[in-house]
């Protein structure tokens, strides 16, 4: 009798705990469990859409992209802060100048188009309200050096076609941050801006023969000799650099500033004995 009744206990209990809520939730759960967009498969069939574009929008295709770019671009950052000679050397002479440069400092985000016109790789963001007649400012196609509040470097995810491309970029706005670090630039003085676009540009590697083919200038002083070459490559660029600024009045005051400071600038190789 006691043990018939038990059964008939254990049977009811287990009626019960099948038709309460909770075996119902259970039942979800594993439901969702099975069609889980997390699930791998259904991961690489989104990934299938956005690649052939089949099922989804150009608008959702640009921002997968744009992600991809941004984790590809904090990726390469990451390896060169902790693995380049040329970029911990920087970082290393930047910390002794009194001027730490926390890995947050330099960080990467979206950008307009590298293929939208022709302009400089990198450059100074100088704010001003004084914007009329001003030279058009070209679209920063790598990257570019943010000097307020505490400076920063800006990289343009989806703009480098190289990892040394990324290091050269960099390297380029550490100077500035160096040379506003030691020197006290003020990037309204055309005067100033000039002699640090000068240094960035011959320090970074930024006029490599190979990075002028890229650019479709021809290879550096061909026929009549690389050091020429180096130099064009050098003072055009900080002449569209100084150009770009708001406080430039024209192409003509950028080529005057470039050519006041040239012989001390160029000469100047601090923080490095002699051009990496």
């Amino acid at each position: 009798m006691s043990s018939s009744s038990s059964n008939s206990n254990s049977s009811t209990d287990a009626t019960s705990l099948n038709n309460s809520p909770n075996a119902e939730t259970n039942s979800v759960n594993t439901s969702n469990t099975s069609s889980n967009p997390s699930s791998a498969f259904t991961r690489f069939l989104h990934k299938a859409q956005l690649i052939t574009g089949l099922g989804v929008t150009d608008a959702e295709r640009a921002k997968d992209l744009e992600e991809l770019n941004l984790r590809r671009c904090e990726k390469m950052k990451s390896e060169l802060m902790e693995k380049s000679p040329l970029i911990i050397f920087m970082l290393k002479h930047l910390r002794l100048s009194g001027c730490q440069v926390p890995e947050k400092n330099i960080f990467c985000v979206p950008c307009g188009s590298p293929y939208s016109s022709s302009g400089s790789s990198s450059s100074v963001a100088v704010s001003s309200s004084n914007t009329q007649n001003q030279t058009p400012v070209p679209p920063l196609h790598a990257g570019a050096y943010l000097p307020h509040p505490h400076g920063a470097i800006k990289l343009c995810a989806g703009h480098f076609f190289s990892k040394q491309h990324v290091e050269s970029t960099i390297a380029h706005e550490l100077v500035h941050m160096f040379d506003e670090c030691r020197f006290k630039v003020d990037w309204t003085n055309l005067r100033h801006h000039a002699c640090s676009e000068i240094r960035a540009n011959n320090l970074s590697g930024d006029c490599r023969w190979t990075r002028e083919l890229r650019r479709g200038e021809g290879i550096p002083g061909f026929g009549s000799g690389w050091t020429k070459g180096h130099q064009t490559c050098i003072r055009r660029r900080a002449i569209t650099s100084v150009a770009a600024n708001p406080a430039c009045p024209s192409l003509a005051h950028a080529e005057r500033a470039v050519n006041e400071v040239w012989e001390s600038c160029f000469t100047d190789t601090r923080p490095f004995d002699e051009v990496y």
